[in-house]
């Protein structure tokens, strides 16, 4: 019963925009299903490393000190910004045409998905106030704990997938240049804002 009420939660929580949900339509729109996929793949490495680290009790280390906190929070606003930069600059030059999601295309979007997602550290702090809400009395433990971060990251492929494919469909009319254009723009502008927020947040 409880796995059913998590999965819920999960769902609830996956459809949330984020910083996850930019990066992987970015790519999406860059490199089509195969660029969004290996996105996503390395986002959920993320989730589930950040979900083990709360098992283990490691991510009560990243809670209890300020100067990690807050070396990760700078961390992750600088890599945020750095996308969203490039974003610009490639919407500014004009958006070339859809990217074949080839095999370096594919590594480089699982490791924007799993950098992004490990650079930051309210990841971590969510990961370590959410997953124990769902422990049941008597049953806490790591093995509860990984459980729920494996269903956490399927119930998030999920979600993306779906996303995923609504994007991959309509990839006539986002192919366009003036739309890819002013879709690298809004990603730019979306992923800066989303780190100078990162960095201007307190715990």
């Amino acid at each position: 019963m409880y796995l059913l009420a998590f999965a819920g939660a999960c769902v609830l929580v996956a459809m949330v925009p984020g910083v996850s949900t930019a990066i992987i339509l970015r790519q999406t729109i860059r490199s089509g299903r195969g660029g969004g996929l290996a996105a996503t793949l390395g986002n959920e490495t993320g989730i589930l490393l950040w979900g083990l680290a709360a098992a283990f009790g490691l991510s009560a280390l990243l809670v209890a000190s300020q100067l990690a906190y807050d070396v990760m929070r700078v961390a992750g606003a600088v890599v945020l910004v750095v996308m969203g930069v490039q974003a610009l600059r490639q919407a500014r030059k004009g958006a070339p045409a859809p990217e074949v999601a080839t095999a370096p295309g594919r590594r480089a979007a699982y490791l924007a998905g799993l950098g992004t997602c490990l650079a930051n550290p309210k990841a971590a702090v969510f990961a370590l106030s959410f997953l124990p809400q769902f422990v049941p009395a008597g049953q806490a433990g790591p093995a509860t704990l990984v459980t729920l971060a494996v269903v956490w990251v399927l119930i998030d492929l999920l979600w993306y997938g779906l996303l995923i494919w609504a994007v991959a469909r309509a990839a006539d009319w986002l192919g366009r240049p003036a739309v890819r254009r002013r879709l690298e723009q809004i990603s730019g502008i979306v992923l800066i804002g989303l780190g100078v927020r990162l960095v201007a947040e307190s715990r």
